[in-house]
């Protein structure tokens, strides 16, 4: 398989055997390869190489993996943040996507469902548990702002908006709507211009926070 072609994870997890088992998973799946594996913020921040997909813990000795994502974000822009962790409670699934997470999944996913997961983050989808995203969507529809609605979307952005928040990726959401890959992002580069956010996460939160979709 080409280089190009092989999602690069890293990890950050204190649980030594989970950590371990989730490198071994990656090493042994094809398209796969893990490229760090750290036990805390603190030891794995400075030492992270340039990687695709990162799954974080939320519970974690020193910065909680919530306080983690904007420093590797600052690091590496483009990475795709998924929290891997126990906790499916409405303060740290809201708290984790207002810090940017660009999917929520439970360490008890099935080895394929995480690699397939691992897969829609590096395509630009937002992959979460069936549960996670029921709540997420609760959570984030609870928190509206009462003002009128300012931003305004042409149909076709409209559309692509709504599939991004039911967390299709940029390919999934051409195939639905057939149009090509490359129309698809200039539209939601349009769709980021117009709510003024950087990322699939932020526009997704907003969206839904200001009763868009």
């Amino acid at each position: 398989m080409p280089e190009s072609a092989i999602i690069r994870v890293a990890i950050i997890e204190d649980h030594d055997d989970f950590r371990e088992g989730l490198y071994h998973i990656l090493q042994g799946s094809e398209g796969f390869r893990c490229v760090g594996r750290y036990a805390s913020i603190e030891e794995g921040v400075p030492r992270l190489p340039s990687a695709d997909v990162m799954l974080l813990d939320i519970r974690l000795p020193g910065k909680s993996g919530i306080e983690g994502i904007a420093p590797i974000k600052q690091k590496f822009p483009a990475i795709q943040v998924i929290m891997l962790t126990v906790y499916e409670d409405d303060t740290n699934i809201f708290a984790a996507i207002r810090a940017g997470a660009d999917g929520y999944l439970l360490k008890k996913t099935q080895p394929a469902r995480l690699l397939q997961a691992i897969q829609e983050a590096a395509s630009g989808g937002m992959p979460m548990t069936p549960l996670v995203a029921r709540q997420a969507v609760t959570l984030l529809k609870s928190h509206l702002r009462p003002e009128a609605q300012t931003v305004r979307f042409t149909p076709r952005e409209s559309e692509i908006l709504i599939l991004l928040t039911e967390g299709l990726n940029y390919a999934m959401i051409g195939e639905r709507l057939f149009i090509s890959l490359d129309t698809v992002r200039n539209h939601i580069r349009h769709i980021y211009e117009k709510l003024h956010v950087h990322t699939k996460a932020e526009a997704v939160a907003k969206a839904i926070k200001g009763n868009m979709v």
